[in-house]
């Protein structure tokens, strides 16, 4: 009997996790405010993660040595990315799902892997292949086609506009981060980010404990899944699944969360985005793609504007909820 590879299971964890993260938010939007919600997941979130680093240092010690703490530079970066991508973009995107549809918002939150690209090929000197260019093209003819969406009961102006915004600081949160793992571990990384995303939301800590005063016994349960689930255990098990198998592989597996995170919300909440914003998300995921180099266009290798590899060096995580 044929075992399925652990790496597989760990992505396959990861991606439905986030996918799910997406229908919770939208249905605790009456419940919590983005505030008060992005505090109480990171909060749960950080108790977790802190469990995980804890086990991770017992089970590396006397093996190898144990990661110092990041200091300078590194910490910095740390604590900017953690602020931007668990902070902010928990923020934006908990209030973007109180105007969107759970499907629409992970549609528009997968632009990000395309803004890194072209932030990269501008200020990194990462250069633009034909792929990435013919890439960014579709992308944004299908950002126009999410835009202009149709009628929908489920999503105005004002979340799509939030949700653009929350797909921009989720690039600037990979960006740094990118950055800050050349000399942080991975999990510490991701525990201080955590922590660093929990204090920035500190502010909101007053409306949170009388939310959460105020709310079901299902409403806590899925509120602590939020923090447990989509942030400590699938970025732990990302982590895991990225560093024993291909990058373009596990880059290619993000790209079914718009599509899971679709029929999460039809099954659970009964909400579905207007076809023409579906056509503009498969347009989107297919720039990602085409740009990430998953889909080759044109076939030929050596076309390029600017002469870089075929890896643009986009980072790999992408669809997080």
């Amino acid at each position: 009997m044929r075992t399925i590879p652990l790496p597989a299971v760990a992505a396959t964890v990861t991606v439905v996790l986030w996918a799910s993260a997406f229908v919770v938010i939208r249905d605790l939007g009456p419940v919590f405010s983005p505030g008060a919600m992005a505090f109480l997941r990171l909060l749960f979130g950080v108790i977790a993660l802190t469990v995980i680093l804890v086990i991770t240092r017992v089970r590396m010690a006397g093996r190898t040595p144990a990661p110092s703490w990041p200091r300078g530079r590194a910490l910095g970066l740390v604590i900017a990315y953690g602020v931007a991508w668990f902070g902010g973009y928990s923020v934006l995107l908990n209030w973007a799902e109180q105007h969107l549809d759970a499907g629409t918002a992970a549609l528009l939150v997968n632009v990000a892997p395309i803004i890194v690209a072209v932030y990269a090929g501008f200020f990194l000197g990462e250069g633009f292949t034909r792929s990435l260019v013919v890439g960014i093209v579709v992308a944004f003819s299908g950002v126009v086609l999410i835009t202009v969406g149709g009628d929908s009961a489920h999503a105005d102006w004002l979340g799509l506009m939030l949700g653009l915004m929350t797909a921009v600081l989720y690039a600037a949160g990979v960006l740094l981060q990118k950055v800050a793992l050349r000399e942080v571990d991975a999990v510490m990384a991701t525990w201080l980010g955590a922590v660093a995303g929990l204090v920035a939301t500190l502010p909101f800590a007053p409306a949170a404990v009388r939310e959460l005063g105020a709310a079901s016994a299902g409403e806590l349960v899925a509120i602590v899944f939020l923090g447990v689930g989509p942030t400590a255990i699938a970025f732990t098990t990302w982590a895991y699944a990225l560093s024993r198998t291909d990058a373009g592989a596990m880059a290619a597996t993000t790209l079914v969360v718009p599509a899971i995170v679709i029929g999460m919300s039809w099954l659970f909440l009964g909400e579905l985005p207007s076809a023409l914003r579906i056509v503009g998300g498969v347009l989107c995921l297919a720039g990602v793609a085409i740009g990430r180099g998953l889909l080759r266009w044109p076939p030929r290798r050596t076309d390029r504007f600017v002469g870089i590899s075929d890896d643009e060096g986009v980072p790999s995580s992408s669809g997080t909820g």
